[in-house]
């Protein structure tokens, strides 16, 4: 069962809040009508039969060899693909990155994972952490054929990387999370790697580092940016601080040769990136989302046997991890992939059921919202208790870091992880479009026997109390003078489509969902499961003339798949 959305399947978007439905109802939650105007299809996969180890997450296209590298980050290698014939693709050799020597002397590790992968011209960069991931990692080097030709060393725990447009920099977000104790917490930077020399011949030298230091040295920091948990700075001279440290780059959208934004996911903000200065000049919030508002609505519990995509007095903080970006009218707009992440360990974790949440503090029920919700709403809850019941919010996962009042004796506000959406914002942080409670709704429609399932399993509802479908990766592409956004699904799957050539007036158009509910997860039977990394080709640069390409690597299936974009 290969699930594909289509206008004929969908009513037009609606703003009131929907009733509670059991799945086999055939719902209707008046999702948005399908535009049509492109069409993805599945051409073929390529299977690690490595099943919830992460053995496909970020993939990368090179045109000129029309190969695919696919990051397999427990083996710490990237699996080189044929795909000149993208309806077979087949596995050429990996690049192994353990036990390549570094321009500054060091090996990179056994034990190391990989991370990212990215390709410009004929070079390869593959972002590996640690053994110990609180360590410095490398960025590691190949050409197009698979040979290693240099690492360099970086910052902690690099996860991501990307090229500029020019080609001459390699940008590496070091999120520099702390160890699972939350004794050690390196500091978050990005590397900076001048790379318009040839790639051997590079050394440390080239290797330029931003960080946050200067807000722990005095610059403004927006109160609305997330600074929170243990404070492990210390006043030795010279050390990172509290900022520094807290602050964890995500992924990097490289704009121009000069400038780049930065997503600090747990921070809930992003940070603009000056590449000739070789520094960060702005950390910008992104703000959180009103579950009261209509158009937003969400279903928050996995115990009420039914879907009910209602209104909830809770904030979404957007956090989103993959995000991409383009020009109209002459500014850059960001496109968000609303997944939502918290901090936390044996050490320290920020998550926490609502229910348990109030069981230690309380919610101030005399708070705006949370009394506007209990004297009027569709659910019939009139008390916090009722409220709190596991088939009501109690089971939702929220924050204990934020919404607490000033003394610190019951909760004003309750923030919750992720947006279930995606975003455009503008590069000073207005948001100009959000696709509200759309991805619940349309998966209402199209599969509401598996309603918010996971992705390690073929389940009902059982996401709806954590980030539901859990949008992780959006790419963009140009299809026929207009401007698309691939939207990938971690948890239930899937791609969702929407032209947003004009962020005023965002079009949905299509969700394909290459799982087969009815095959067993762990076998091939159940197609792709968990989408990590989404790349476009374009029809240029695509191994079919005129046609272009999608690729998805999805984590828990170990697969990654090709479909072909085609004009409606």
């Amino acid at each position: 069962m290969r699930t594909a959305l289509t206008a004929s399947a969908l009513l037009a978007l609606g703003l009131t809040t929907a009733v509670p439905v059991h799945a086999d109802e055939a719902p209707s939650f008046g999702a948005p009508e399908a535009t049509g105007a492109i069409a993805l299809s599945a051409l073929g996969t390529y299977h690690t039969d490595l099943f919830d180890v992460s053995g496909a997450e970020i993939v990368a296209h090179d045109p000129r060899t029309q190969r695919l590298f696919v990051v397999n980050a427990a083996a710490a290698t990237v699996e080189v693909l044929d795909v000149s014939d993208p309806e077979r693709p087949e596995k050429l050799l990996d690049l192994e990155t353990a036990g390549v020597r570094a321009a500054d002397g060091s090996v990179v590790e056994e034990g190391g994972v990989a991370n990212s992968v990215a390709v410009h011209g004929d070079v390869v960069a593959v972002a590996v952490e640690a053994a110990d991931r609180t360590d410095d990692g490398w960025a590691v080097l190949f050409d197009t054929e698979g040979r290693a030709v240099n690492a360099l060393r970086v910052g902690a725990l690099p996860d991501m990387l990307t090229f500029t447009p020019d080609g001459r920099h390699l940008l590496v977000a070091n999120e520099g999370e702390p160890n699972d104790d939350h004794t050690v917490d390196p500091e978050g930077s990005v590397s900076m790697v001048k790379v318009s020399r040839r790639p051997p011949a590079l050394t440390q030298d080239d290797v330029r580092t931003a960080d946050f230091r200067a807000w722990d040295e005095g610059r403004e920091l927006h109160p609305d940016v997330r600074v929170f948990g243990p404070d492990l700075s210390t006043d030795e001279p010279g050390t990172p601080g509290r900022v520094a440290r807290n602050l964890e780059p995500e992924y990097i959208v490289a704009d121009t040769a000069y400038s780049a934004h930065v997503v600090l996911q747990e921070a809930n903000a992003f940070a603009v990136l000056d590449l000739r200065a070789g520094e960060f000049t702005d950390i910008v919030p992104f703000g959180t989302k009103d579950h009261l508002e209509p158009g937003n609505e969400l279903d928050v519990s996995d115990r009420d046997e039914a879907i009910d995509i209602a209104s909830w007095p809770v904030l979404g903080m957007y956090q989103p991890d993959g995000f991409d970006s383009y020009r109209w009218r002459g500014q850059t707009l960001l496109v968000t992939a609303n997944e939502g992440d918290a901090r936390g360990g044996d050490g320290y974790s920020e998550e926490t059921r609502l229910k348990h949440l109030a069981a230690e503090t309380p919610l101030c029920e005399d708070a705006p919202r949370l009394k506007a919700f209990l004297d009027d709403n569709d659910q019939g809850i009139s008390t916090v208790d009722e409220l709190l019941a596991d088939h009501n919010m109690g089971r939702l996962t929220v924050t204990s870091a934020d919404g607490l009042r000033e003394d610190g004796s019951c909760y004003e506000e309750v923030h919750a992880f992720g947006g279930r959406s995606f975003s455009i914002f503008t590069t000073d942080g207005e948001q100009l479009f959000d696709s509200g409670s759309d991805f619940e709704r349309i998966i209402a429609e199209t599969d509401p026997d598996f309603f918010n399932s996971n992705h390690r399993e073929n389940s009902f509802d059982t996401r709806s109390d954590d980030k539901g479908p859990e949008p992780e990766d959006v790419v963009l592409g140009r299809v026929g003078g207009h401007t698309y956004a691939f939207i990938g699904l971690e948890r239930v799957g899937g791609v969702m489509v929407y032209d947003v050539t004009d962020p005023h007036d965002v079009n949905f158009v299509q969700y394909l969902n290459n799982r087969d509910f009815s095959g067993e997860p762990g076998t091939r039977e159940a197609g792709d499961l968990g989408a990590e990394g989404v790349a476009f080709i374009p029809a240029s640069d695509s191994p079919l003339p005129g046609t272009p390409l999608l690729a998805v690597a999805n984590e828990v299936s170990g697969s990654t798949t090709l479909f072909r974009v085609d004009q409606g």
